[in-house]
């Protein structure tokens, strides 16, 4: 089936989020892993999982419209120098997926393809819903019970 050209466009632009998250989350997971963060580390290569998960849909969408997956191209990565920089870091990039998710969402609906943004909606849900929430709570536990203590229990 022939897509519209700016909704495959957009799908990978939102690919190159997708992909650029995940190496991002693999490199923080790693990180975690060597200062024996365990905890951290077995949640966020659980959240670059994920992002595959995210861009295998966005590839096969895309194939699915006859276009190109672009899997090549990447965005800068924020890789944090400690724990909290690393969430904060991710926590950001997460918000920058859901805007585009939603600007995606929009274009959609605008172009009529109800089949594409109902995928975009399932991906906006798993970000806001677990991704961002997961984030947002641990930055939280580091200003309630300090950054020590948030390690110590992440051992």
């Amino acid at each position: 089936m022939k897509g519209n050209q700016e909704v495959i466009d957009t799908l990978n632009q939102l690919l190159t989020g997708e992909l650029s998250a995940m190496d991002q989350y693999f490199v923080h997971g790693l990180m975690y892993e060597d200062w024996g963060l365990n905890e951290l580390h077995v949640r966020i290569s659980h959240e670059s999982d994920d992002e595959r998960v995210h861009a295998g849909k966005l590839v096969q969408r895309i194939l699915f419209l006859e276009g190109t997956p672009d899997v090549a191209s990447r965005e800068a990565l924020n890789i944090g120098k400690n724990t909290q920089e690393m969430l904060q870091n991710d926590l950001n990039y997460e918000y920058q997926v859901a805007d585009n998710l939603r600007k995606a969402i929009a274009l959609c609906e605008e172009k009529k393809d109800y089949q594409t943004r109902e995928i975009l909606e399932v991906l906006l849900d798993e970000t806001e819903s677990d991704h961002m929430h997961w984030l947002e709570k641990q930055l939280g536990l580091i200003s309630k019970v300090g950054l020590q203590n948030y390690l110590q229990s992440k051992m």
